[in-house]
């Protein structure tokens, strides 16, 4: 057999696909038990084809015929789901406890260092599209625009930059903008679309004026972009109804055990608007409902996932940080929020409102390669959701609710191959995405 610079073909041939690199345009996936995305019955013995980036058929064994030049890969025995998405990440930070100390210590490490560090840890864990909600505002488009050239691994990002709110927390004056009046929060917010950002992220919106909140949302609709708000308090809520906000993050109201019944009036009045479309929501359960079981179980946090890409002094710093997880202060009010969030995720879905798989995936101790799935665990293991909702949340929703269901989000003809599958039925045991066995993003092998 001939040789290529000293190494055979079949040795080449070996290093490209151990690199991730794909021989051949044309790929089939075959025989594996297809979730699409869309919520229906699965397609058992599936069949999808794919060519450059794009999926151009899918079906089954029965109907659809394999290209005589595909490469085959066989998905026997194993679950094919579209790419997860979670819609509410923070690359800019990575499970350390002290946030005043972290954004300071590494805030110019941030662009080439902690956050493709984070994108790499998010795309192995199975996550394709993730949306990022809060960094300065240089780091987070060089990111998202380095990994969509192919340059650094990641998942498709979606940026919103700075927090929009009244005023910044002290030394935060990096990643938050604060607005002073209506006339400043369209600035601020026209300079944001200007720079090409794909969200708007507000929050402590009670601290502003009702016209500085409609100014942010005005101002964004008017660029074509969707305007992310918290919901930590009612009022929050509801100046964000009031204004129009498109989705809100986090459960909130601390330890109150569920939503004021004229806040969940409100919601139910603005889901009733069909022809507002729906109103989104991401509770970020998991790293409220997890912390008790964390603290008292602490291995996990020894798991090394989330080493990959970080210098040995930033592991060593996060590990210090958290050596005591029964005392951070971050999480001292948690054993009392923690029995309030099943009711509040149920009150949101009993009054329509659309649930979005989200982690705030960073945060003390909850690192960009656990939390996704920790998040669709709690969901069906402990909130006893439909499985095939809490999918659809992590899939057609996320992309439907960027304006991106044309592309991403479902496993169908036209869109992007990201996909990912794993060995066994995860309708059955949601938590196999602990360990996903293969990662494709747009056509192209990242983890097998």
């Amino acid at each position: 057999m001939g040789r290529i610079n000293g190494i055979s073909v079949l040795g080449f041939l070996f290093l490209l696909l151990s690199c991730g690199y794909s021989v051949g345009q044309t790929k089939a996936l075959v025989g594996g038990t297809l979730i699409d995305g869309f919520g229906g019955s699965p397609i058992y013995n599936s069949v999808i084809i794919i060519e450059n980036e794009k999926i151009i058929k899918v079906g089954h064994q029965g109907n659809t015929l394999v290209p005589k030049d595909a490469e085959v890969i066989s998905t026997e025995g194993m679950s094919i789901l579209p790419g997860l998405w979670d819609m509410h990440v923070h690359l800019m930070i990575n499970g350390h406890s002290d946030y005043a100390h972290w954004d300071t210590a590494y805030i110019d490490e941030l662009a080439e260092v902690v956050m493709p560090a984070s994108a790499h840890q998010l795309l192995l864990a199975g996550v394709t599209s993730a949306r990022d909600l809060g960094a300065p505002l240089e780091a987070s488009l060089s990111v998202r625009d380095k990994i969509n050239r192919g340059e650094i691994p990641g998942p498709t990002m979606y940026m919103s930059g700075p927090f929009i709110q009244h005023q910044p927390y002290p030394g935060t004056e990096a990643f938050r903008w604060g607005v002073n009046g209506a006339s400043d929060a369209r600035k601020k917010v026209k300079k944001l679309a200007e720079a090409g950002v794909d969200c708007i992220k507000m929050v402590d919106q009670d601290q502003m004026t009702i016209e500085e909140v409609k100014a942010v949302v005005d101002e964004a609709h008017a660029n074509g972009l969707t305007v992310v708000a918290h919901s930590h308090r009612p009022e929050e809520i509801r100046r964000g109804i009031k204004a129009g906000i498109d989705c809100f993050e986090h459960t909130g109201l601390s330890s109150a055990p569920e939503y004021p019944k004229d806040v969940m009036d409100m919601i139910k009045e603005r889901t009733a608007q069909m022809n507002l479309g729906p109103l989104y929501w991401t509770p970020t359960v998991e790293g409220l409902y997890n912390y008790e079981y964390v603290r008292d179980n602490p291995e996990k946090l020894d798991n090394d996932c989330w080493h990959l890409g970080l210098p040995d002094n930033i592991i060593a710093d996060i590990e210090q940080s958290i050596t005591y997880p029964g005392r951070l202060p971050y999480f001292q009010l948690t054993p009392s929020r923690r029995p309030t969030l099943e009711r509040k995720v149920k009150q949101l879905i009993e009054a329509g409102v659309v649930l979005l798989i989200g982690t705030d995936s960073g945060i003390p101790m909850k690192f960009h390669c656990q939390s996704t799935w920790n998040e669709l665990d709690v969901w069906v293991n402990e909130f006893d959701i439909d499985p095939m909702y809490a999918i659809k949340a992590a899939t057609y929703w996320p992309a439907k609710s960027l304006g991106v269901d044309d592309e991403y989000g479902t496993i169908s003809e036209g869109k992007y191959a990201d996909i990912i599958a794993v060995k066994g039925d995860v309708l059955r045991w949601i938590s196999l995405l602990s360990d996903v066995d293969m990662v494709m993003k747009h056509g192209k092998i990242v983890k097998q």
